[in-house]
């Protein structure tokens, strides 16, 4: 199920790069977007764990739901909607790719937890390969606001990084909870957090989100992006590491690749299929020991005979 989930949302959010530039140039604002998305896809979850009373609302007046909620979501996504105005998604997606390194940063400075050198390196080859891969097709306007931009992209990295690193902690403090209870409920916060920000910054023209772009976008990014993609996201962090599903930053580059070389007959260039196997050289560095463990729980169960897989 690791794999799967795994595979399931590389595919989902190796689409949202690009349903995110089609909803801003289209002219949604990105704030007011942003926030409708994640506060409607948060609810619709809630309300239904709510409904399975898997869940209830007490969970909302917890401190580390709206601190998820600053890191996750509006962290991150305030600065990626901003940015791509002025970024191509192609960029966008080269400097997101920067998550997992500042994940291993952060986890060796500020934690203090050991990072293997098999780890540091899976991740700098993952990067490197998502440069190779999407850079020839990236054009390149410079201008202060494209320097702003890529520079905000990498802010809302960092947030996402402490982010991910701290949502381990909470699915460890609540384990009593689901991850979709948690994740729906961080969403919420992160939402309302951005539709503030956007009351205070922008203007709202209801024909420009009535405009059918825009509302497929959104729409698209409530139920896949948000509802499908953020909750296998949080599922596999309980279940794996902060790092491993983040590894979804490196494949979205790749996913935008074989969609582009299937549907619209795009040429591969040779630095392109490099930049894919140097790429996919890295997720098995960083995440070898991860998988090494994931093999070992089988053998572990049949020595013990005992149902072991429900924890898996």
């Amino acid at each position: 199920m690791v794999i799967i989930n795994y595979v399931v949302m590389c595919l989902v959010f190796g689409t949202t790069f690009l349903a995110i530039k089609i909803g801003i140039d289209a002219g949604a604002p990105p704030f007011f977007s942003a926030g409708l998305r994640f506060l409607v896809a948060g609810l619709l979850l809630f309300i239904w764990m709510v409904w399975k009373k898997q869940v209830r609302f007490s969970l909302l007046l917890h401190k580390e739901m709206w601190i998820t909620g600053l890191c996750l979501t509006f962290g991150t996504f305030s600065t990626l909607y901003w940015a791509e105005q002025y970024v191509t998604s192609g960029a966008a997606a080269i400097l997101s790719a920067t998550g997992p390194i500042m994940i291993l940063l952060l986890q060796a400075t500020v934690l203090r937890e050991r990072v293997t050198g098999k780890a540091l390196l899976g991740c700098l080859l993952g990067f490197a390969g998502v440069v190779l891969l999407v850079f020839p097709q990236v054009s390149i306007t410079v201008s202060l606001f494209w320097l702003l931009g890529c520079v905000a992209i990498l802010i809302g990295e960092l947030f996402y990084s402490s982010g991910a690193l701290y949502s381990k902690r909470v699915i460890q403090r609540f384990s009593d909870a689901s991850p979709i209870a948690l994740n729906a409920a961080q969403m919420i916060y992160g939402g309302t957090a951005l539709l503030v920000l956007s009351l205070f910054t922008e203007k709202i023209h209801p024909e420009t989100m009535l405009a059918p772009s825009a509302i497929g976008s959104l729409l698209y990014l409530i139920v896949f992006g948000s509802m499908v993609g953020h909750t296998i996201f949080y599922w596999l962090v309980a279940k794996t590491n902060p790092v491993f599903p983040s590894t979804w930053l490196y494949i979205s580059p790749i996913i935008a690749m074989a969609l582009g070389a299937i549907l619209y007959r795009e040429a591969v260039s040779w630095p392109m299929a490099t930049g894919a196997a140097t790429t996919i050289l890295g997720i098995v560095f960083i995440n070898a020991d991860t998988l090494r463990q994931m093999m070992k729980r089988p053998e572990k169960a049949k020595e013990l005979v005992c149902p072991v897989q429900s924890r898996t």
